[in-house]
């Protein structure tokens, strides 16, 4: 008989949705005493199902936390950057301290540098623009790590090569939603873990005849795309991942149970 092997399982941060006015005022009495927004809100709904689902490497955050990162920034009108660009990270660090109350060790997932939705009217250089954003972001998740966050996934619809090329390294996980030939050439250049859908498997096999690939996450898989996997990679260089946009009250639970394989 055909023994079952769990995958474990990577989760690349949510999308929670807005509550209702009721349910988050029910929440903030909840947590009186402490600093709790909007923002505080989302991020604890985007972790918790993970962490009742059992997903082995949790991660906070999304794409929604760009307006916290915004109102971190200084040397901004709007979203325009009228100065240098700094960043004021107490916020930021309180956020951080609320993830790892809820698990210890979880990452963070935020808006790569250009999804934060800034436009630059003081630098007028592609590379010092870059390298300020780059800076900015790293200011971002060392105030984050200083408070017990694991490390960060960068969120993006499609790979910045200037971007990677500066902030790539063990504890940043570059994440695009819906990466295509190129963007997954530029990533493989620099980061040796990819995530990506079942439809894009057989262009990162093409690829890692190029580059290394030591970690395969393979998001929302079937046992097809399993299969697929583990004919090319060892099983401890596979896992099954997520990123959450809808229903995640029961999206990470579903996760777990297609994250299997027969040995």
């Amino acid at each position: 008989m055909a023994k079952i092997v769990l995958l474990p399982t990577r989760a690349f941060g949510a999308e929670p949705g807005v509550p209702d006015v009721a349910a988050l005022a029910a929440w903030v009495t909840e947590h009186r005493g402490i600093a709790a927004d909007l923002h505080t809100y989302k991020l604890e709904q985007s972790l918790a199902p993970q962490v009742a689902a059992g997903i082995s490497r949790p991660c906070a955050g999304g794409l929604f936390y760009r307006d916290r990162i915004r109102a971190s920034l200084c040397g901004l009108s709007d979203t325009l950057v009228t100065d240098e660009i700094s960043v004021e990270t107490a916020q930021l660090q309180d956020d951080a301290g609320q993830i790892v109350a809820q698990k210890k060790g979880a990452w963070c997932a935020i808006p790569a540098p250009h999804e934060i939705g800034i436009t630059d009217g003081y630098y007028h250089d592609d590379d010092e623009w870059n390298d300020a954003l780059a800076g900015a972001c790293r200011m971002v998740m060392r105030a984050m790590r200083d408070r017990g966050v694991g490390g960060h996934v960068l969120i993006c619809e499609k790979i910045n090569e200037a971007e990677i090329s500066l902030l790539s390294r063990e504890n940043v996980f570059f994440f695009p939603t819906v990466p295509d030939k190129e963007s997954l050439r530029i990533l493989m250049e620099q980061q040796r873990r990819v995530a990506t859908g079942k439809k894009m498997l057989d262009t990162v096999f093409d690829l890692a005849n190029e580059y290394d690939l030591h970690q395969l996450i393979v998001m929302d898989p079937d046992e097809e795309a399993i299969r697929l996997a583990l004919s090319h990679l060892d099983p401890d260089q596979v896992m099954a991942g997520g990123y959450c946009t809808d229903a995640c009250d029961t999206y990470w639970g579903k996760l777990v149970e297609k994250a299997v394989y027969r040995k």
